[in-house]
């Protein structure tokens, strides 16, 4: 198996004494290239640190993470700021868009910060793909919050990078933008080979996803493959009444 990211005994502590918080207890996690992975779990399970801390945007407490072949803790910060940028892409709740930038010049915005020129061919097809085409001159404030998150969603893939976290990314979305944009995010690990790692809370979003891995109190707990909307929320029902 081709692992696109994957983690060994990766713990995350927070606090020490009385306000010390296990986020994440001794996770070992592999990620399959070309895959559509889904972290879900209740409130406070640890399911954004573990993205955060695969995406080598949180230091580890303790244990490995690797992105492909490099284990990220053996990195200066320079070199992890260097293999984030180059490697990996990010799609979150908020859209996080530059306001006084137009959709296209967002999209590009990664390339250009490397100081590369974009394979133009490939960013035409991620253009067309999200259904952007007549909107590339827009501001983010003339978009609708679908528009920005398929722009969002462009921009992660336009590096053509190893890996691409998406925390939470219809959370802000009414559920005809979200259908569209996690129907992208399925296409460009079908049509694209690409690999994608999606924190959400809803099983309807898990559902488009080859595989869900369940946290609950800092630990996987159980994954399912061929996840459907229905067998996610049975199974999410399944700890929420375990744990009260």
């Amino acid at each position: 198996m081709n692992n696109a990211a994957h983690a060994i005994a990766l713990s995350k502590v927070y606090g020490s004494g009385d306000t010390r918080v296990t986020a994440l207890d001794s996770v070992d996690v592999e990620i399959e290239a070309g895959q559509f992975t889904a972290i879900m779990g209740p409130s406070g399970s640890g399911k954004s640190t573990l993205m955060h801390c695969l995406a080598g945007l949180d230091s580890l407490t303790s244990g490995q993470v690797w992105i492909g072949d490099t284990e990220l803790s053996q990195l200066t910060d320079k070199a992890l700021t260097k293999l984030r940028r180059d490697s990996v892409g990010f799609v979150f709740q908020a859209f996080n868009l530059v306001p006084t930038l137009s959709a296209l010049e967002n999209i590009t915005l990664p390339i250009d910060i490397a100081g590369r020129k974009p394979d133009q061919q490939w960013v035409d097809l991620v253009i067309d793909t999200v259904g952007l085409r007549d909107r590339l001159t827009h501001r983010p404030s003339e978009l609708s919050g679908g528009q920005q998150q398929r722009v969002a969603c462009a921009r992660a893939l336009a590096s053509r990078p190893t890996i691409v976290f998406a925390d939470e990314p219809t959370g802000n979305l009414d559920s005809r933008s979200g259908a569209e944009v996690l129907g992208f995010l399925r296409r460009s690990v079908d049509e694209f080979g690409q690999t994608i790692v999606m924190v959400t809370h809803d099983p309807n979003a898990a559902s488009y996803a080859d595989r869900v891995v369940f946290l609950a109190d800092g630990r996987i707990v159980d994954e399912m493959h061929k996840p459907t909307a229905a067998a996610v929320l049975e199974r999410m029902k399944a700890f929420e009444s375990a744990r009260g």
